[in-house]
């Protein structure tokens, strides 16, 4: 499984490179052609990897922007590493003015995507964020890399972003920390939103990622 997971990643990438070279669109010598276009829209890429129905009913129509301090960005399903994407990115949406949003990043590849019986594994829980700016929300569960275990091939990080329409308030949940992956397996994106009335999500995206050598870093950090 995970060796026909790792070909396909490798299939993808000559695919992007291709596109890429048939475009001319280079920087530096790193592709920066996107997976996201007005022909692929955020729904769309949801239906092709199965993000719809393995995580939410319905996709949405706007894109969630994510960008890393490595310099990558998270763009309709493409592959990044661990190592990449190791610090919080950069988030931001079509937001309304006045609005509160919550944002969901979560794994539904948990412990593999052939076997995922910890689907969802979430790694980042923000309600009550007025507008986009997500440093003025409320944290339920703080930020944890990605770090699929080995040979489990490629798992789908997916943000998640929905509108609220007041403020709400989850003391069930409460604040899960960091440094700790208790009470992190076995979430719902779609039954949190349900929960909380929240409806479909107006905005997303979503990566790939399988284990490389900074994996480890992080189940340290865990414990």
């Amino acid at each position: 499984g995970g060796r026909l997971v790792g070909e396909s990643a490798v299939k993808w990438r000559k695919a992007a490179f291709f596109c890429c070279w048939r475009s001319g669109a280079w920087q530096m010598g790193a592709v920066i052609c996107r997976l996201c276009s007005s022909s692929m829209s955020a729904a769309d890429a949801f239906k092709k990897h199965g993000v719809v129905p393995d995580v939410v009913p319905n996709g949405p129509s706007k894109l969630v922007k994510a960008v890393f301090d490595s310099g990558v960005e998270v763009d309709c399903g493409n592959v990044l590493t661990p190592t990449q994407v190791k610090n919080p990115p950069k988030v931001s949406w079509d937001a309304e003015p006045g609005v509160l949003y919550t944002l969901i990043m979560t794994d539904p590849d948990a412990p593999s995507r052939k076997t995922p019986t910890f689907r969802e594994w979430h790694h980042w829980l923000i309600t009550n964020i007025p507008g986009n700016d997500i440093s003025k929300g409320e944290v339920l569960s703080e930020y944890i890399s990605s770090a699929p275990p080995p040979n489990t091939g490629l798992h789908r990080y997916v943000y998640l972003v929905y509108k609220q329409s007041g403020k709400i308030s989850d003391p069930e949940h409460g604040h899960l920390p960091g440094n700790s992956g208790e009470k992190r397996g076995g979430f719902k994106a779609a039954a949190f939103a349900k929960k909380h009335n929240l409806g479909d999500p107006v905005a997303g995206n979503f990566y790939q990622a399988e284990y490389d050598d900074y994996v480890p870093e992080v189940y340290k950090k865990l414990g």
